[in-house]
């Protein structure tokens, strides 16, 4: 996907009306519930080019993960911790570019859901 001049990320705000009718849920507490099994020997999730995130105005990646996937490094490339994903799947759709690349842990790897 080619950038262009103008083109961002626009944070909307939720209507009142719409805010009161949804419940307050505090990710950590459901995150001490997940149990990991990580791949170390191959990512899940990738930035496809860098280029692309270096001239991304506001950086949404950076916001939108639950766990925060996502950080900036201090050479101004972005950073994927993937061993903290819980496989939400918001990074395929958020990034306005298309260029965060997600595919299945690999068999018996990725996070573990406890029910009950």
């Amino acid at each position: 996907m080619v950038m262009k001049t103008g083109d961002g990320f626009q944070a909307k705000e939720l209507p009142q009306d719409l805010k009161a009718t949804l419940p307050q849920v505090y990710v950590d507490d459901m995150l001490v519930t997940l149990k990991y099994f990580i791949d170390e020997e191959k990512s899940h999730l990738w930035i496809k080019d860098h280029d692309v995130c270096a001239r991304c105005q506001h950086k949404p990646c950076l916001y939108f993960c639950p766990v925060g996937v996502y950080t900036l490094g201090q050479d101004g490339k972005i950073q994927v911790a993937y061993q903290s994903c819980v496989e939400c799947g918001s990074c395929r759709v958020a990034c306005p570019y298309h260029n965060i690349g997600w595919i299945l842990p690999r068999g018996g790897f990725g996070v573990a859901y406890k029910f009950g």
